[in-house]
């Protein structure tokens, strides 16, 4: 029966500069759908040049959901972007729409497909006793300890990341049981409800890197600068969440008069880039993800239509398993 099938729910992921923006509107515009932007900045109100936010012509093309509905003052955390976007998917699967998902926030993406596992509640005489065994053991005590009982949550934990370890440890201790053992079942449970159609933006370093420069570059001529002093303006704090996002924190030094435009400038080129690198890492670990590669095709065109072509090809699949 059709009520007992799975949900689609569309994910375009890759870094910054690859082209998800248009490749995304595109296939919304054929599917007749939504987007659901997955974006720990582009959720900011007043925020719109250093984003990369889809433009008001774009936005007009295909409805967007989770842009531009939180102050840059106001915090937003993970648990409440799931809660957000469920709200849409739901909405969406009700009016008989595959809803799109697209951003380069690993940690949402995540949130959507593997859900939030909370676990027990934290026990402040436990962490206290954890603590004590840290400082009399050794640095390296915890995760030898954490390695035997979950060796899986040890290949995922730096050994110097006492906050990690210490709460893999409390619920072991709580539950008896492993946390990566609990989050794999409670992945499967998220997982149950919905099918994940997964893709991938990818392009060679030798393309994507000359595009973030002139990305950047774009960002400074179209006015990023004094974006950011808006922002100051309106009494954002310099130290908010929401400045710490590319190019407003590269930026107040130059503001300050700390640092020369030029090299501000640069600055944002250089973490933009290794932003993209860990992008790449976070999301290759992922092996639900396919992976097309813009560079491969003679146009963006022929890459989205690439794109069409692989998306309706699983809808069909995914509704003959229906029949």
């Amino acid at each position: 029966m059709a009520s007992s099938a799975k949900r689609p729910i569309i994910f375009i992921v890759g870094p910054t500069a690859v082209g998800k923006t248009e490749t995304a509107l595109q296939l919304a515009e054929h599917l007749g759908t939504e987007i659901i932007g997955a974006d720990s900045m582009q959720i900011y109100e007043y925020m719109d040049i250093g984003t990369g936010k889809p433009t008001p012509p774009e936005r007009a093309r295909v409805r967007h959901h989770l842009v531009d509905c939180v102050h840059p003052s106001e915090s937003y955390s993970v648990g409440r972007y799931r809660e957000d976007a469920g709200a849409v998917l739901d909405r969406l699967h009700g009016q008989g729409k595959v809803p799109m998902v697209v951003g380069g926030t690993g940690l949402y993406i995540r949130a959507l497909t593997d859900g939030l596992f909370e676990g027990p509640e934290a026990d402040p005489s436990l962490r206290n006793r954890l603590k004590e065994f840290a400082l009399t053991q050794g640095p390296n005590a915890l995760y030898e300890k954490l390695k035997a009982v979950d060796p899986v949550s040890s290949k995922k934990i730096h050994p110097n990341d006492e906050r990690r370890l210490i709460r893999a440890l409390e619920v072991y201790e709580i539950t008896g049981r492993a946390i990566s053992e609990l989050q794999e079942e409670h992945r499967r449970q998220t997982e149950a409800q919905y099918r994940y159609l997964m893709y991938g933006l990818t392009v060679s370093r030798n393309l994507l890197y000359p595009g973030i420069e002139a990305r950047v570059d774009g960002m400074i001529e179209r006015g990023l600068v004094d974006e950011v002093r808006s922002l100051l303006a309106m009494g954002v704090d310099k130290d908010a969440v929401s400045m710490q996002g590319l190019g407003y924190k590269q930026l107040m030094p130059f503001i300050t008069h700390e640092l020369p435009l030029e090299n501000a400038v640069e600055n944002i080129k250089q973490e933009t880039r290794r932003f993209a690198k860990r992008q790449m890492t976070w999301f290759k670990a992922d092996s639900r993800i396919q992976w097309i590669d813009h560079g491969s095709f003679r146009s963006v065109y022929a890459a989205v239509e690439h794109q069409i072509e692989c998306v309706d090809r699983a809808l069909l699949e995914s509704a003959d398993r229906v029949r």
